[in-house]
């Protein structure tokens, strides 16, 4: 939901921080979206729509991944990330969990550009 609330060109910083990487969405992150989209309110609204559109869009691809019995759409994120690689969020509690079992991350670094925690 970054380009919506901080005007950032997510997918052109994306090809910076990770030029030779496939940029997945997992199904679960479409499912939570469509979530706000629907339910929310106000900005949060806007930009899951505005995530959504990206989301959807080229060179984004969104693929259907299972979450396990009981499991909740961080924990799916994390245990996807650990097969392919690298996490893109700007969650913190995320973000740090991702950390502690050797992820690294991509996330939004002075409101302005993609940094990469770890070494890609």
């Amino acid at each position: 939901m970054m380009p919506a609330q901080f005007h950032i060109d997510v997918l052109s910083e994306l090809e910076r921080v990770l030029p030779s990487y496939n940029l997945i969405v997992p199904s679960p992150v479409v499912r939570e979206l469509t979530y706000i989209k629907n339910r929310g309110r106000g900005k949060n609204k806007i930009a899951a729509s505005v995530a959504l559109k990206i989301a959807n869009s080229p060179p984004m691809k969104v693929v259907k991944f299972q979450e396990l019995k009981g499991e909740l759409v961080d924990d799916t994120l994390l245990r996807i990330a650990k097969e392919k690689g690298v996490l893109c969020t700007n969650d913190r509690e995320l973000r740090e969990r991702a950390r502690k079992k050797g992820i690294n991350v991509v996330y939004l670094r002075q409101r302005s550009y993609l940094s990469v925690d770890g070494y890609l």
